[in-house]
């Protein structure tokens, strides 16, 4: 049955055209919730994307002066800095190594990245929440697997008045095996579906496919949940990316 809230696909880029379908429905700028679910991942956790939908997007986020959508995965998972054949302890050691850079390349990074979050914010000792919760699950038979989750969001630091405060949107992400394989869970208070859900989308799947390969298990899914997601971009302009869209659709 066609939900107003819901989608579920194979592709990565489809599951987003049809979200912004959806936000950008006629009247509406908005739809509050919206909950995407991603399932096409190959063997090694590499996602489908369908290349005419992702060029059209890319093409309106450079004339929008917006971030890539290599960009936006990034924050959440940096790949480049990844080599599944060594101790995932490089990949930190690589991004912390980076991060001042990072941190300094533009103001959007200025009250933190989520990958950081990720990687740090856990109690003294085991600050690390990612590699605190694959240890812990790793460690032992019988481990609940509620272990495997990462907090983004921190009162102490990002409740504020503000009128927009860009960081962070991500508040939760939590890793949930079975027999299946494992399924990624995120959720965000609110995402800009143009600028940055595409992204998003992008970079939990990579960070799901890091977390199954750490695991030795198969990644099956991303759910996201995003509480107001909002087509920020004017109809007129998304007009190319919605064409690319209801190419893919009708194919």
């Amino acid at each position: 049955m066609p939900s107003e809230h819901y989608v579920e696909e194979r592709n990565l880029s489809i599951a987003w055209g049809r979200g912004l379908r959806l936000a950008s429905a006629r009247g509406h700028s908005e739809t509050v919730p919206l909950i995407v679910a991603i399932t096409g991942f190959d063997e090694y956790g590499n996602v489908e994307e369908e290349n005419g939908i992702r060029t059209a997007l890319e093409d309106l986020l450079v004339k929008e002066g917006k971030q890539s959508v290599e960009t936006v995965a990034n924050t959440i998972f940096p790949r480049s800095l990844w080599n599944p054949a060594a101790p995932r302890e490089l990949l930190y050691k690589r991004y912390l190594n980076i991060l001042p850079r990072i941190q300094k390349a533009t103001r959007k990074n200025s009250h933190g990245l989520y990958f950081e979050r990720m990687i740090s914010g856990g109690p003294k000792g085991a600050e690390n929440q990612l590699d605190f919760g694959i240890g812990t699950y790793l460690g032992r038979e019988g481990v609940r697997r509620s272990v495997l989750q990462v907090a983004v969001f921190d009162p102490n630091r990002d409740h504020s008045a503000a009128a927009q405060l860009g960081f962070p949107c991500l508040q939760h992400v939590t890793f949930a095996p079975s027999d299946e394989g494992l399924s990624v869970n995120a959720f965000y208070a609110s995402q800009y579906m143009v600028e940055r859900a595409y992204g998003n989308y992008l970079g939990l799947c990579r960070l799901g496919q890091f977390i199954a390969h750490e695991m030795s298990l198969r990644l099956v899914r991303l759910t996201c949940l995003t509480g107001i997601a909002v087509c920020e971009i004017s109809k007129t302009k998304l007009a190319p990316a919605s064409s690319a869209i209801d190419r893919a659709l009708a194919e």
